[in-house]
């Protein structure tokens, strides 16, 4: 496998970091969190960094560092790393969400994303991070787990969240 780099959306990301939105959303998840609409590019990679900084949230919002995945220049996934939690994230969300584009699965990439965010909660502190996923989703499971996950019981399913396996994992703090 190739090297794998976490780093911020930047300038020059637009149609890949576009283009991956748009294959994920047909899966009803969204890769640009918040979503960009028609915002300019340069705006919407400032937006994300003042979020970072704890900036221009919205009251349901927390500061949270945006990063993407790439190999070989080409954007394969995402991430979001909240620097800590609201009632929402407590129970459904977590510390950390993340996102692989379907045609780079079942290579490591998520695991390896996942492992790169545990050192981004580590940097804010956390020391065990909230990590969720729906409870039908198999991989995401197995990820969670090969990064030594314990489960902590299910989030129940509401009118418009799925229900959530919940997994404390070690950042290593």
């Amino acid at each position: 496998m190739s090297d794998l780099l976490l780093r911020p959306l930047g300038p020059d990301d637009e149609a890949q970091a576009r283009a991956a939105h748009a294959e994920l959303a047909a899966d009803g998840f969204g890769f640009l969190l918040p979503e960009p609409g028609e915002q300019p590019w340069g705006e919407y990679v400032a937006l994300l960094d003042a979020h970072r900084r704890g900036e221009d949230l919205e009251d349901w919002m927390v500061p949270a560092t945006f990063l993407v995945a790439e190999v070989d220049g080409e954007i394969v996934g995402r991430a979001s790393v909240r620097h800590g939690l609201n009632d929402f994230l407590a129970t459904w969300g977590g510390h950390v969400g993340y996102g692989v584009r379907p045609a780079h699965r079942r290579r490591g990439y998520a695991t390896a994303i996942l492992r790169g965010c545990l050192e981004v909660c580590r940097g804010h502190g956390i020391e065990h991070a909230l990590v969720t996923c729906d409870v039908d989703n198999v991989g995401s499971a197995a990820v969670i787990e090969a990064c030594d996950g314990v489960p902590d019981g299910v989030a129940p399913a509401t009118e418009t969240v799925a229900a959530k396996k919940r997994y404390w994992v070690p950042t290593g703090l």
